[in-house]
């Protein structure tokens, strides 16, 4: 659960704060839909970049934004619907878009889930206090966006391998950058540096997205009702919510999982990985070039109760796609294949992640051998965005796109088989589960007693988190009132 035991003293300076500042905070209810945004609020935003540094994009935390760069206002959820030229398989793939949120990436959402209930309680200063955001890519620049727009000092924390372009932005948006030893497998890395700072910094507050419950509970109250309305959109009459596929991570995107489960009875739950790293499929470690889907452990806020299968990804493979997807020669021969011409322009769309995400919906969609009303959600973080820098390595690397590469890059999407798919037994769960213990109870000092109740107390353990939305929401109203008083 989490606390929302209030200082009253520091919930008063925090609300003199918002109010010299002119920031009021969304609701979890304005978040999910934005149509509950105060008119006021719309009109500002108007006038307001996506990407602006301007307390009204907390309002843009949504999945509903108007997909334009400046002055957009709220629509339909920005969702990318994979035709089978290019998914191979039957089913029909659809993949909530991150790029449409400030930052380009849905991260935003668990960063300011995450503060949200530390602002409305008075439990941090942001006057005194730093905000820590460890992260293996999108989150610590969520984090730092965040703070910024609520006027609170940030330290982002991210490993030096991770994309050029991540590291150019938040220099200029968060007080100090933090690069840790390795790349996107090293999270133990970034848990020693949080360590560390806890230790030698008495101003830093972590807000490690992997045990961050506010995470899971964002996913749960905004991302997955996002696409329970994607479907209810698109449905024709016979189709049905076959399950979704989202990446290992912090295991926050995993909550929308367990909401359409929850919704639409039989939906199943599978959580990719990278095959270099296969941590859930084997008890396994190694490095892999995915980048925003950090591993080598289980994150605390994994609710294996509701996970039922496990899929590898080859890093090779979405490391050739983004190539395909976004080189001229690739292009030229996706449309050959018969993809739509707007569909050939919303690739970008979709980073690494995205990628890799949209992989693991396809081995998901064959594996479960799943027919056209079956209908698989997945997640696109974010978007090319973020790797330019990395198109342009692999030309160094590997020469220029053409179309012979292109083909062979064509055919083994569509080859895209079922190996490495493990469909999770109520063993397998649990043996998963328990990999927790070594992380979180023996290194970082967390109480057995959670995560035995995680499992064996499951539906007061993740109902009782799920049933705060409506008191958080009661809380972020008051603190707003008092705030425009």
């Amino acid at each position: 659960m989490i606390d929302l035991n209030v200082n009253e003293a520091q919930r008063k300076k925090n609300i003199q704060r918002c109010k010299e500042k002119g920031i009021i905070l969304p609701t979890y209810a304005q978040m999910r839909d934005p149509s509950k945004v105060p008119e006021s609020v719309k009109k500002e935003l108007s006038g307001i970049g996506l990407w602006d540094v301007h307390v009204r994009n907390l309002f843009r935390v949504t999945w509903h934004n108007e997909p334009k760069e400046k002055g957009g206002n709220f629509g339909g959820v920005n969702f990318l619907e994979l035709p089978s030229s290019i998914t191979g398989t039957k089913a029909r793939i659809v993949g909530l878009s991150g790029k449409w949120f400030p930052t380009g990436a849905h991260k935003v959402g668990a960063a300011l889930s995450c503060l949200l209930p530390e602002l409305v309680t008075g439990r941090f200063d942001p006057t005194t206090k730093k905000a820590v955001w460890p992260s293996t890519g999108n989150y610590c620049r969520g984090g730092a966006y965040i703070s910024r727009l609520l006027s609170c000092p940030s330290i982002a924390i991210l490993p030096a391998g991770m994309s050029r372009e991540r590291f150019d932005w938040l220099k200029t948006m968060a007080e100090e950058v933090i690069a840790t030893p390795g790349t996107e497998s090293n999270v133990k890395e970034i848990f020693d540096k949080c360590i560390e700072l806890e230790r030698t910094r008495p101003e830093a507050v972590i807000f490690n997205q992997f045990d961050q419950l506010p995470n899971h509970l964002w996913h749960y109250a905004v991302t997955g009702p996002a696409m329970e309305e994607v479907f209810r959109k698109i449905a024709r009459p016979g189709d049905h919510v076959a399950g979704s596929v989202l990446s290992s991570g912090s295991a926050g995107t995993l909550g929308a999982g367990s909401y359409l489960r929850d919704t639409f009875p039989g939906a199943k739950v599978g959580v990719a990985e990278a095959l270099q790293c296969p941590t859930i499929l084997e008890n396994g470690f190694g490095e892999h070039r995915i980048e925003g889907i950090g591993d080598k452990h289980i994150p605390w806020i994994h609710n294996l109760r509701d996970t039922d299968a496990a899929i590898g990804i080859d890093d090779e493979l979405p490391v050739r796609l983004i190539r395909l997807f976004n080189e001229e020669a690739g292009r030229k021969v996706l449309a050959e294949q018969g993809v739509p011409k707007d569909q050939l322009e919303r690739l970008d769309w979709m980073g690494i992640s995205g990628v890799g995400n949209l992989l693991g919906a396809i081995k998901f969609a064959k594996y479960y051998e799943l027919g056209p009303q079956d209908v698989v959600f997945t997640m696109f973080t974010d978007s090319m965005d973020m790797y330019g820098s990395r198109l342009r390595e692999m030309t160094e690397a590997r020469g220029k796109y053409d179309q012979r590469q292109a083909d062979r890059d064509y055919d083994r999407l569509q080859g895209t088989s079922v190996d490495h798919v493990l469909e999770l037994s109520q063993v397998d769960k649990r043996r998963i589960h328990n990999l927790k213990y070594f992380s979180w109870i023996e290194q970082l000092g967390k109480d057995v007693s959670e995560l035995r109740a995680q499992w064996d107390d499951y539906r007061a353990y993740w109902g009782g988190l799920r049933a705060q939305v409506g008191a958080l929401d009661s809380m972020i109203d008051d603190f707003n009132r008092e705030v425009l008083r």
